[in-house]
């Protein structure tokens, strides 16, 4: 079984270059991040020819998270992060799978920090952790995905110096992430390649991409009974350098036994 997540920067904007990645790599389960697009224009006709079914949670101009799958629909647990019925920015959007509990996230950015969006980041953090704890006592099989707008370490930004006052990198924000993977959570990428540089994001500034001057902010945390059946992960950088591509590029695992 073939899991990906996409921060696709505009669904729409950037339609042909997820239908193209799509028709190209084939994976069974997608979980997609930052539409841009009000739940009334998703291109849900789009993605249904590309052999897909899909549910979604838009945000006008903004935000918007989606998971697709093939052969059956996703059946949506929920969609929204609780803990804070305030919140109605469309940052996560939970279904089960082929047996697998998914969870689409898009992290807060935080910047500028300190200030506001910061600590709307780490509390958002605070309830991603807490909601996390439950997955895991649930006992089901689970995997978390998708933009989580965090640096683990120096190994996964290019430069790190220059940095470490971005809401990205700063240590109260990596703190919080290792918190979450130390409740029992495989960072996949990390556990298959610990030691290599792997960036999942590239700027549209300073030929970013051409440098490989990167950041890996786009991650699988799996579930124990999950991390035992990993096989495969990679990024799909190539998409990346599409003409009118996302910044980010793809991000996909392989299990066994799906």
């Amino acid at each position: 079984m073939k899991i990906a997540t996409y921060n696709v920067n505009g669904i729409n904007g950037h339609l042909a270059i997820l239908l193209r990645w799509l028709s190209e790599t084939a994976p069974d389960v997608v979980c997609l991040q930052e539409l841009k697009a009000p739940q009334e224009k998703f291109p849900e006709e789009a993605v249904k020819e590309a052999g897909y079914h899909a549910i979604w949670h838009g945000q006008k101009s903004w935000n918007g998270v989606a998971i697709l799958a093939r052969n059956a629909p996703p059946k949506e647990i929920r969609r929204g992060l609780p803990g804070d019925e305030e919140d109605v920015h469309s940052r996560y959007i939970e279904a089960m799978v082929n047996g697998i509990v998914i969870g689409c996230l898009y992290l807060p950015n935080g910047n500028p920090a300190p200030g506001p969006k910061f600590d709307y980041k780490l509390r958002w953090m605070e309830r991603l952790t807490e909601h996390a704890a439950g997955l895991l006592k649930s006992g089901k099989p689970v995997v978390l995905t998708g933009d989580y707008n965090v640096m683990p370490t120096e190994k996964d930004v290019y430069k790190p110096e220059r940095w470490v006052d971005d809401a990205l990198f700063r240590p109260e924000v990596r703190a919080a992430f290792h918190n979450l993977v130390e409740q029992g959570w495989t960072d996949a990428l990390r556990k298959l390649y610990p030691d290599e540089t792997i960036y999942t994001f590239w700027d549209y500034f300073r030929n970013a991409y051409g440098r490989n001057a990167g950041l890996r902010i786009d991650h699988f945390l799996l579930s124990p009974q999950l991390e035992k059946k990993l096989t495969a992960a990679g990024v799909d950088k190539l998409v990346r350098g599409w003409e009118k591509s996302s910044d980010h590029a793809p991000v996909w695992i392989e299990l066994a036994g799906k």
